[in-house]
């Protein structure tokens, strides 16, 4: 069963637990990295886009002087209502936006940022024509996607449970979409695809996911990312069945404990 329409379905109860959940566990370390690399270049109006719950946008307002006009946008609205609940030390602009289709004019920003949303975009080459498009001259387009599952232990570990789960149709969202879109030359002819003629500079990332026990990670890939709609649509009855196996999984490889888990990401910018 593939299910690419629920593949961006962040509503109902996700949000709160994607932030809750997800957010501590594998985001919050390149949300600092990404928005230090943005500081050094210190743009005075930036786009950030597939904007999700907030992180980046939070730590971005910290880092950013309030002089730095900030346009935090994502295609779903329950995300940005998550995030602007959440709050940031200083006003920035939530706004619902389609990154293949960005309501802003052209040359609008010095800086265009993505944390982990690129993956998502059903037309790299035609979002990365939007980036660019929206940018001012020598603006650089900045954003990080997973690499391969087999170098993020907790995503490889719930996808392998999942199938003893779901033997005849495993789920494979994790695999297939935050995981599926990690070689660097496909993203390189994407950006190509977009009109940046510019070499992009690319660096592999590796952090580590921690958490104080196998709970939380089982509940946060079963409960809080849309692998969770690829679990009900096979099975509404074995939701509770599948996050307990997660977690029994997470518990065998890493110990019943504290959990510390490798992960790892390639960050992009390009300068138009």
């Amino acid at each position: 069963m593939n299910t690419p329409q629920t593949d961006s379905g962040f509503a109902g109860s996700i949000p709160k637990l994607y932030e809750t959940l997800m957010v501590p566990l594998i985001f919050e370390p390149y949300a600092e990295h990404l928005a230090a690399r943005l500081a050094a270049r210190a743009p005075k109006r930036v786009l950030e886009i597939a904007a999700g719950t907030g992180v980046v946008t939070r730590r971005m307002a910290s880092l950013l002087p309030e002089s730095t006009t900030i346009v935090a946008t994502d295609l779903n609205q329950a995300m940005l209502d998550e995030a602007a609940s959440v709050g940031t030390v200083r006003p920035v602009q939530w706004q619902q936006a389609d990154a293949m289709q960005l309501p802003f004019a052209d040359a609008s920003f010095d800086a265009v940022v993505c944390q982990f949303g690129a993956m998502f975009f059903p037309d790299k080459g035609k979002a990365y024509a939007e980036a660019r498009r929206v940018l001012v001259s020598g603006g650089v387009f900045l954003f990080d996607v997973w690499d391969r599952i087999e170098e993020n232990e907790l995503a490889d570990t719930v996808t392998a449970a999942l199938r003893a789960v779901f033997p005849d149709d495993p789920p494979r969202f994790m695999a297939r979409v935050p995981h599926g879109y990690h070689e660097l030359a496909t993203i390189a002819e994407d950006l190509r695809k977009g009109g940046f003629d510019a070499p992009p500079e690319m660096a592999t990332v590796a952090a580590r996911s921690r958490a104080a026990s196998p709970r939380g990670p089982a509940m946060a890939y079963c409960l809080g990312t849309p692998l969770r709609s690829e679990i009900e649509a096979r099975d509404r009855t074995k939701l509770e069945a599948a996050t307990e196996a997660c977690e029994q999984a997470i518990a065998a490889r890493f110990g019943t404990g504290a959990v510390d888990g490798k992960i790892q990401a390639h960050v992009v910018a390009v300068v138009k």
